[in-house]
């Protein structure tokens, strides 16, 4: 984080996703990043509308926001009901943003803030985007080394290639347990 910095960077990296093969944000993690509320942030893109194609923007379905349950606890989102229940709530599923899609909220969102944060974002997104090349490079270096060598290393290109698979995630269990009997 830099000193004039509104938003740690860490902070705007752990609320991208990867949804439907892009990394993406929320609209709830944008609003709460921009300090306005939810139906403000989606308010300003319905009257912009046309600034959001279906490539900067779109619209996650019943199946997807059911999938990110865990993630809502997770990030402490306010709203973990995805459609209202008649006590509030979300009534609509929520938007996810591509990266031109934020750059495209700091046209609609004209504060000082938003600026700000939309810098934090961006610097994010191409971080991310580092991150992702240097890791297939690496993936490619050691699938040349790996054909170079007889089959004495295989053990250490074994060992090599799970530490480089990421660990699956246990999901995480709702409810109570069930009594020993």
């Amino acid at each position: 984080m830099t000193s004039n910095a509104l938003v740690p960077a860490e902070r705007v990296e752990q609320r991208i996703l990867s949804m439907r093969g892009q990394k993406v944000m929320l609209d709830a993690d944008l609003a709460e990043l921009y300090g306005v509320a939810t139906k403000v942030l989606n308010q300003a893109v319905r009257r912009n509308i046309e600034r959001f194609p279906h490539d900067f923007m779109f619209q996650l379905t019943q199946q997807e926001a059911d999938g990110l349950r865990d993630y809502w606890d997770s990030t402490a989102l306010r709203s973990q009901n995805v459609t209202s229940n008649g006590r509030g709530g979300r009534r609509y599923l929520p938007l996810a943003f591509t990266e031109q899609g934020v750059a495209m909220l700091s046209s609609v969102l004209r504060s000082p803030r938003a600026v700000q944060v939309n810098i934090a974002i961006m610097r994010a997104f191409v971080k991310l985007r580092e991150i992702l090349a240097t890791h297939r490079d690496l993936a490619r270096r050691f699938e040349e080394m790996e054909s170079k060598y007889d089959a004495q290393f295989r053990v250490v290109f074994d060992a090599i290639r799970q530490l480089m698979t990421p660990p699956k995630q246990p999901r995480r269990r709702i409810g109570f347990a069930a009594p020993n009997a």
